[in-house]
């Protein structure tokens, strides 16, 4: 039961950030610890499959630099172990006046990030690329792309037993404590021990985190995603994936249109508070989850600042009315009847004492762990490169 690395989470960036540890040193004995009794169930199971460009992200940030790397080294992986993808490219479709100040910033945000070939578009060229789109004005963004995470998850967890990584399934930690260079894991069935713990454990990050970090400044506050599907009949209405001009003050994209990997074509989603973490219906409730995130001093923060906005997320899930009146915005043919009910995802979103959304990766360490406390969108794109970093990271400690 003795260990080089424990990575605690069997999602995209746990399976991601074992395999590059065992790739740079297939000598380190790993193993990767798994809550559920199947890998990727969470956020990536749920995730709405793009392959995002680094187009929205502050340059120099964590989230551009890894966004950028992973994406070359995703596509990589998929055409070298035959996992399905395509590079479709997306427009971002600005609809009012106010919006067309955002999407230039947009675009140079785009060059900034290195993105190539982004191109600007009128009304008139908007039509050729989503004829059925309404918008002032676009951008066009050549390198997003489609594929299934789950598949690629899975792939990353065969090749970590080829490598001879251990996988276990259904066992959740429930205490860690660190005794001189030793780590003791313990789960509900065993107790491990290990010289370094990388913490992934997406929705539960924060409750990992706290078992090794006094006052830990971050709360992990779960929203939810909604998604409707177009109705077969209806998907000709999009050709590829459809984003209106994000909000700067909110570290969501807005409703939007995507052609799914697996087929089909997902509306949405929108961003409600969840009350459990992995609360995927609006019925499923933790009240003791719930009142965590009442009481975090950072939450109530946020609440004061984004009511309007989240008053009007919550309406919409309510209301398939309001959520076909948001979808309109993009493609007015789109009537209430178009619309299916889909799935949902949960995003774990960290948010600081402060009241701070924060909207960077957040990597927070200690000698004996390492604790990933926040990768939310774009960390399917970014797992390998946010493998690679963690890595780096570890194998300073772990010779």
């Amino acid at each position: 039961m003795n260990y080089d690395i424990i990575v605690i989470g069997g999602g995209i960036v746990g399976l991601a950030t074992a395999l590059k540890i065992k790739t740079s040193n297939p000598f380190l004995k790993i193993l990767l610890l798994e809550k559920e009794n199947e890998l990727a169930k969470h956020q990536t199971g749920n995730n709405s499959g793009v392959i995002h460009s680094g187009l929205y992200y502050k340059p120099g940030s964590l989230k551009a630099k890894n966004c950028i790397d992973g994406y070359h080294l995703l596509v990589d992986f998929c055409k070298e172990n035959d996992v399905p993808f395509e590079l479709c490219g997306k427009v971002v479709v600005a609809t009012d006046e106010h919006e067309l100040p955002l999407l230039e910033n947009l675009f140079l945000r785009g060059q900034q990030n290195g993105l190539q070939q982004l191109k600007k578009l009128n009304k008139e060229e908007l039509k050729e690329y989503e004829p059925h789109v309404n918008g002032l004005q676009g951008i066009h963004v050549p390198q997003t792309g489609i594929v299934d995470y789950k598949r690629v998850a899975e792939k990353y967890g065969q090749l970590l037993r080829v490598k001879e990584v251990e996988i276990n399934l259904g066992e959740r930690v429930i205490n860690i404590q660190i005794a001189g260079s030793s780590v003791q894991v313990m789960t509900q069935k065993q107790s491990y021990s290990t010289k370094l713990i990388i913490n992934c454990a997406g929705l539960y990050s924060d409750k990992v985190a706290s078992m090794t970090v006094k006052d830990l400044n971050v709360k992990i506050i779960p929203f939810r995603g909604e998604y409707y599907k177009l109705r077969k009949e209806k998907e000709y209405l999009v050709k590829n994936l459809i984003y209106p001009v994000p909000d700067p003050n909110f570290p969501f994209l807005g409703v939007h249109f995507t052609r799914m990997a697996k087929g089909g074509v997902e509306a949405g989603p929108n961003a409600v508070l969840a009350f459990k973490r992995e609360g995927y219906r609006k019925s499923d409730i933790s009240f003791s989850e719930l009142a965590e995130t009442l009481a975090w001093p950072g939450f109530q923060k946020v609440v004061s600042k984004y009511w309007r906005t989240g008053f009007g997320e919550m309406y919409r899930s309510f209301s398939k009315a309001s959520f076909t009146k948001a979808l309109q915005k993009l493609i007015p043919e789109i009537e209430e009847s178009d619309l299916v009910e889909g799935g949902a995802g949960v995003r774990a979103q960290a948010c600081d004492r402060d009241g701070g959304l924060v909207d960077d990766f957040l990597i927070i360490e200690k000698e004996r762990v390492i604790n990933v406390c926040n990768a939310p969108s774009p960390a399917a794109t970014s797992s390998l490169a946010i493998g690679e970093t963690i890595s780096a990271l570890a194998l300073n400690r772990v010779k």
